[in-house]
């Protein structure tokens, strides 16, 4: 089954120009075009778009899917490889989880100082000074 450029972004929850861009990285080959030049999607791409769309969710870069795609793609997949990749992806999560909660903990702190009336604010006062 074939399907327009159109159709494929809305299932995928993407815009056609996002697919373009995709396009445009090589991260999706090049669909066929139809007689009237437009793009059609197989499901094989349609396939392809998934698995980017779920690295993507699992916080992987268009960097990182270039490889992960280039993995999936060879006939003998390294899964060390790829787990050395999701590895690397998991701490790094770890990171920013921390630096959320730092962030979280440190607002809530001000907040806490922060009654919303009168003429000082410690949020502001906060941001100020760094």
């Amino acid at each position: 089954m074939n399907h327009c450029i159109g159709n494929t972004a809305k299932s995928l929850g993407i815009t056609p120009d996002t697919l373009r861009y995709y396009e445009k990285l090589r991260l999706v080959p090049s669909p066929p075009r139809n007689a009237a030049g437009r793009r059609v999607y197989r499901e094989a791409d349609l396939a392809r778009l998934r698995f980017l769309k779920r690295a993507q969710a699992l916080g992987f870069s268009l960097q990182e899917i270039r490889q992960l795609l280039r993995l999936r793609d060879a006939p003998a997949r390294s899964s060390r490889t790829v787990r050395a990749l999701a590895l690397r992806k998991r701490d790094q999560l770890e990171v920013q989880m921390q630096e959320v909660h730092r962030m979280h903990a440190e607002l809530t702190r001000l907040l806490a100082l922060c009654t919303g009336s009168g003429t000082c604010c410690p949020i502001m006062e906060r941001i100020e000074q760094g």
